[in-house]
């Protein structure tokens, strides 16, 4: 492995040789994950991209080229001629520059008029104005989350850049491996459980965290932080695989107790994730707790995120490379490959992730370039956990909405906001489209919306039929029979109204939020229904409920205890389920490639995940490991 300082001198020597005489490099920095080659003309790169391609492929590096700061256009003159040169016709939304990157990002309704054809456009703005432009799509509707993500990261671009250099040595550090090389994991959360997924991969010279959640409930749980093991000194990368509380929700915390390190996710993750951890905060506040860390840790956190791309190869550490693949769980969710040592040690993380395609997304990658160790969840891993087909999914959850309209009554159901809310909009959009079900008000809260919007920012993460409509300008998400909430005085109002309707509203497990109004008014009447289309954690009200409890202590909005008795028919639905069931755990590791030598087992209740080994062991002859919290595992 050669110095940092040497492959800079090789780096230059390679660009000297290959560069013409009035394209200058004006330094090479490392800066996190990649390293920046400054030049004074951005153009001649994007018009010849086969130069970096090639030595980045010669050195094994990620290597991206921006515009000498000096030599860039300010951004007011930049955004007038991005305006004058993209055609109007294109929609652009907004515009954001990105100081740390020197990236001006437009967002635009056409995509594709503000590239131009063959890319034209955008190499006349990086021409002109030597700022690298890159589009995205604009939500179909307005997201506060996404404005408010960007201009957080504009104002701390400093603070970024400052970031990006102290990681950029820490990663490129000169290395010395010993004989002894060795790599362990610890589990500190999510083993013989489900909820407060945290695991730390040690090697000799790095510690990286994977996920980072809580254990949602009446009485929080948190990962075991209190253990010799865990220094958060020594954390080199925190990866966090999608934006359920119970991988992201307890990041902010770290964030307040002095981590400063980097956060990996993929993009739509970093923006639902903020979604997430904001109104984490806002409904304990509301609720009167005090919730663990405050709105300014989360943007701390946010601060710290470098989105990758699904396949990017990425140093995460002087040992550790890490790349993300299509998770199929929700929108962005990943699966994490750490290619450790040098190739001594193979890891696959898949967190939660889904074996099938499903309305919103498809399903999870299963072939990587080395495998030696397996880490899979195993939620749904019990022998009696026998998912039906989508198909008879959905029969059965729309002949479920229909009865309970016809005879009058009012369909609630608690859904996660992000993931399986949005795929059940893209059924009763087509439900209500083609007559299976009347055309009634479909009443969603706010944070969906946001949510959703989010969905459409970023279709290329979809499914490819979902793709597609979204193109043709059929965006099931922008439905004439969605409503937004803006207000939570219209929740009674809505519930108290004598025309059926449908209500979505979070928690998807009954813990909180606006969810909790809804069930207040429309548990007593047993012409209404409340269908649960997610997995209900033990502890929770909805898993209490789907147990058969029919009485509900709660506080009524004047602060008196009351009970709340439950009349209307309760029904669960698994098939939208965003996990794998045991029939697709199995299938998975018999498809991987390659046969990983071992596997260890995560995120399942107790029985489950020793059912689930016992047939893996059978059937496969592979070493399946359950741990428990506060295990240990050496690997290598």
């Amino acid at each position: 492995m050669i110095s940092k300082q040497e492959l800079v001198k090789q780096l230059y020597k390679s660009l000297i040789d290959s560069l013409p005489s009035d394209v200058k490099v004006t330094s090479i920095e490392f800066e996190g994950p990649v390293i920046a080659i400054y030049t004074t003309k951005l153009a001649y790169f994007m018009e010849n991209d086969e130069v970096i391609r090639k030595l980045a492929k010669d050195f094994k590096k990620r290597l991206v080229v921006r515009a000498d700061p000096r030599f860039r256009m300010s951004e007011k003159e930049a955004e007038k001629i991005i305006r004058e040169l993209v055609p109007s016709d294109a929609g652009i939304v907004n515009m954001f520059f990105d100081k740390t990157t020197g990236e001006v990002i437009i967002e635009a309704l056409k995509v594709g008029a503000v590239i131009g054809k063959g890319g034209q456009i955008l190499k006349q703005i990086a021409s002109i104005t030597n700022w690298r432009p890159k589009v995205l799509r604009a939500a179909a509707f307005e997201s506060k989350i996404v404005r408010q993500v960007r201009e957080l990261l504009y104002s701390r671009a400093d603070e970024r850049k400052d970031m990006l250099m102290r990681l950029g040595h820490r990663i490129h550090r000169d290395l010395v491996l010993l004989r002894d090389y060795r790599v362990r994991i610890v589990a500190l959360g999510g083993f013989q459980e489900v909820g407060r997924s945290m695991i730390l991969v040690q090697t000799k010279e790095s510690n990286i965290l994977l996920d980072c959640g809580i254990k949602p409930g009446y009485t929080e749980e948190y990962p075991y932080i209190d253990v010799e093991e865990f220094d958060l000194d020594k954390i080199d990368a925190i990866v966090i695989t999608h934006a359920h509380l119970d991988h992201c929700g307890f990041l902010p915390y770290l964030f307040k107790y002095g981590y400063q390190g980097p956060v990996y996710c993929t993009q739509p993750t970093l923006y639902l994730m903020a979604l997430a951890l904001n109104d984490y905060v806002e409904v304990a506040e509301k609720e009167g707790k005090v919730p663990i860390y405050s709105k300014r840790d989360v943007q701390d956190a946010l601060a710290h995120v470098i989105p990758l791309e699904y396949g990017e190869v990425t140093d995460v550490a002087p040992d550790v490379k890490l790349t993300l693949y299509p998770a199929g769980h929700i929108l962005g969710s990943a699966i994490a490959h750490l290619h450790i040592g040098n190739g001594l040690c193979n890891i696959v993380y898949t967190s939660d992730f889904k074996f099938g395609k499903t309305r919103l997304l498809d399903k999870a990658a299963y072939q990587f370039p080395r495998v030696e160790v397996l880490i899979m969840e195993s939620t749904y891993g019990g022998r009696e956990d026998k998912m039906p087909s989508r198909e008879e999914t959905e029969r059965t959850f729309i002949d479920i909405v229909r009865r309970t309209l016809e005879r009058g009554g009012k369909v609630l159901i608690p859904v996660l906001s992000v993931g399986r809310a949005q795929e059940i909009m893209v059924v009763l959009d087509e439900a209500m489209k083609s007559g299976k079900l009347p055309a009634v008000p479909v009443f969603i809260e706010g944070l969906l919306i946001e949510a959703t919007a989010i969905h459409t920012a970023f279709p290329e993460y979809l499914s490819k039929e979902l793709q597609k409509k979204i193109y043709r300008d059929e965006n099931p998400f922008v439905s004439e029979y969605f409503t937004a909430v803006t207000s939570p005085s219209q929740r009674i109002e809505i519930a108290q109204q004598k025309e059926p309707c449908i209500i979505m509203a979070t928690s998807g497990m009954l813990t909180g939020g606006p969810v909790m109004e809804y069930f207040r008014y429309l548990a007593d009447d047993p012409r209404n229904s409340i269908i649960f289309v997610s997995y209900q954690i033990e502890g929770t009200l909805g898993r209490r409920i789907l147990d058969g409890l029919r009485e509900v202590h709660m506080m009524s909005p004047e602060g008196k205890l009351e009970v709340i008795k439950v009349r209307m028919e309760v029904h669960k639905v698994d098939g939208f389920s965003g996990h794998s069931d045991r029939s697709q755990l199995l299938a998975y590791v018999k498809n991987i490639e390659p046969k990983p030598e071992r596997i260890v087992l995560c995120h399942g209740e107790r029985s489950k995940i020793f059912d689930l080994s016992i047939a893996i062991e059978r059937l496969f002859r592979i070493k399946t490991a359950v741990l428990a919290n506060l295990d240990a595992m050496r690997l290598r």
